[in-house]
């Protein structure tokens, strides 16, 4: 397999309007990112994803684009922007964008003029199409809700919007549109960013005429994914994309795939695949409704574990997944994937330890390095998300009371990672000095990063100390490209696996579970690399207390 430049790196999310706000305007900014850099420098971060900063009604938090040239005046100026490229650059930092190309906004230029003359240039830019019968052109559901096909006033035509009706889908059949998108592209790899994160990627090749499916829920809709999943050729679209872009600049692109054929990995995330590597959703998909969040399986730990093995396994010798504990999307890791009784800084040290050290490039989401968590909702009203407002209709629609509905909320929302970064213990955590546009999670008191910095037994040092082990001289190397091997397996609440490369077999183990565990040792007595607890190991077997992760070498 090729060697990749970004494997030895240790990448780091911001999510713009959460991160620092400088203006006291409550929504953070680009010149936030700045104050930050040596923060994140000295974290261990090589490079930066910042999720969209473009012009945008905001409808979707920014994932509405109006303009893909301008900054957003809420997060500064292009010129604010140059700066944080420059100086990333001087702490030897990268910057990948958020690549939103499925869609636009309504208020984008390009569908302002398709609204004004459907049947001319920019109508194509889109999908318009006739009712049928007195109804929308075909049943799908959007991923926000409702059907997808939104009437256009005065006319009968709707236009498609898999996401919000304020987010319309681009017709990537049309070659315009895809020159406008690719110069779009290249203007800002020109600028000199790495990269991108590409954004709900696998949508913009829809099936050629749009039919109806089967109904899967009482609103005689079928999921939008049923027609991903029946339509071919978003390969030959995302080649084009890459020849057109990346490749001519060398650039390091992770897409957001869901809905991926089982034999089309290579394809992805290859040597010569269409990214340089995708995300593993793993617990999300896990824990997918069949209907919403509301009839969505509980977090398995033995179910998780074994997908992340098996996601893992799949792609050794084909190409390298970019893990996560959280994103922008998700609700957080601690509060997701540790049992209560270890929602607390050993369980979230030990869950940094078996994710930091899987085959594959490691994404940290801002706060997830001092181990922030989910609140707790006392209203719907508290909720700003879009998608967590719908899923809440959906859940009372489906018969559950309001009380049930916001705790289904309160375990699953988007906002949980999108409340304000806790800098402090001062007024809003040290986010702003104005009135956030999100509520700061009330125990910023106790989990903030001055605070951590002081405390050489916090979260945020066993993170430094983590990743400094990743990326050390004698360890980088089998950690970054060493083979991946599950161990323990009979132990249900156990996570352990080697990472072995030559004569190095490193071990990483972790009991998830209540009770002690004893694991029997086949090899000598090994050097203990990092641990979150006081653990000790002899010759015959290891002893892991609850909550308790250790790396050894063997």
């Amino acid at each position: 397999m090729k060697k990749r430049w970004w494997l030895d790196k240790v990448a780091y999310q911001i999510y713009p309007k959460s991160f620092k706000d400088t203006n006291g305007d409550g929504i953070g900014d680009l010149r936030g990112i700045i104050e930050k850099l040596d923060y994140l420098k000295e974290l261990g971060i090589d490079i930066i994803w910042i999720s969209p900063v473009y012009q945008s009604p905001f409808v979707d938090q920014g994932y509405d684009i109006s303009d893909y040239y301008k900054i957003a005046e809420q997060f500064g100026t292009m010129e604010d922007f140059d700066e944080l490229l420059a100086e990333a650059k001087k702490r030897n930092m990268e910057i990948i964008m958020d690549l939103v190309i499925n869609h636009t906004s309504d208020q984008h230029e390009w569908f302002q003029k398709a609204l004004a003359d459907p049947t001319g240039k920019y109508g194509d830019y889109y999908y318009f199409r006739k009712g049928v019968n007195g109804k929308v052109p075909s049943n799908y559901r959007s991923y926000f809700g409702g059907s997808t096909w939104e009437p256009v006033q005065g006319r009968d035509l709707y236009y498609l919007h898999a996401f919000a009706k304020e987010q319309p889908d681009l017709n990537w059949e049309n070659p315009e549109v895809k020159k406008e998108l690719f110069d779009m592209v290249n203007w800002w790899l020109d600028k000199g960013i790495a990269g991108f994160r590409i954004d709900a990627i696998i949508n913009i090749k829809k099936h050629p005429e749009l039919p109806s499916y089967e109904p899967d829920g009482d609103d005689g809709l079928a999921d939008f994914t049923t027609m991903i999943a029946d339509t071919e050729g978003v390969g030959e679209l995302l080649e084009e994309l890459k020849t057109n872009t990346f490749d001519k600049y060398g650039a390091f692109t992770v897409g957001e795939v869901f809905n991926m054929q089982e034999d089309k990995l290579r394809e992805f995330i290859g040597d010569e695949g269409h990214f340089s590597t995708m995300f593993d959703f793993s617990g999300e998909v896990l824990t997918k409704g069949g209907h919403g969040w509301y009839d969505s399986p509980k977090h398995d730990f033995k179910k998780w574990r074994d997908m992340v093995f098996k996601t893992q396994l799949k792609a050794q010798g084909i190409g390298y997944y970019a893990n996560i504990i959280e994103n922008h999307d998700e609700p957080r890791g601690a509060s997701r994937y540790l049992p209560e009784g270890l929602r607390n800084p050993k369980g979230i040290k030990m869950l940094a330890c078996v994710n930091l050290f899987l085959r594959g490039i490691p994404f940290i989401y801002q706060g997830q390095e001092i181990g922030m968590q989910n609140f707790t909702a006392a209203d719907i009203s508290e909720f700003d998300d879009i998608n967590t407002k719908d899923e809440y209709r959906r859940a009372i629609d489906a018969g559950l009371n309001k009380a049930q509905a916001l705790a289904v909320c309160n375990e699953r929302s988007r906002d949980h990672a999108r409340t304000p970064m806790q800098w402090n213990n001062a007024d809003n955590a040290g986010f702003t000095k104005g009135t956030p546009w999100l509520k700061v999670n009330k125990n910023y008191q106790e989990i903030n990063v001055n605070k951590e910095e002081k405390d050489p037994e916090s979260v945020l040092n066993f993170y430094k100390e983590a990743i400094r082990l990743r990326k050390s001289e004698a360890y980088k190397e089998v950690f970054a490209t060493g083979e991946i091997v599950p161990r323990f397996t009979e132990f249900d609440k156990v996570f352990a696996y080697e990472r072995i490369l030559e004569n190095k077999h490193i071990l990483i183990a972790a009991n998830f579970g209540a009770e002690e565990v004893h694991l029997d040792q086949e090899w000598k007595e090994g050097t203990l690399l990092l641990s979150n607890s006081h653990f000790s190991n002899n010759r015959k077997e290891i002893k892991l207390s609850s909550g308790e992760a250790a790396i050894i070498l063997l």
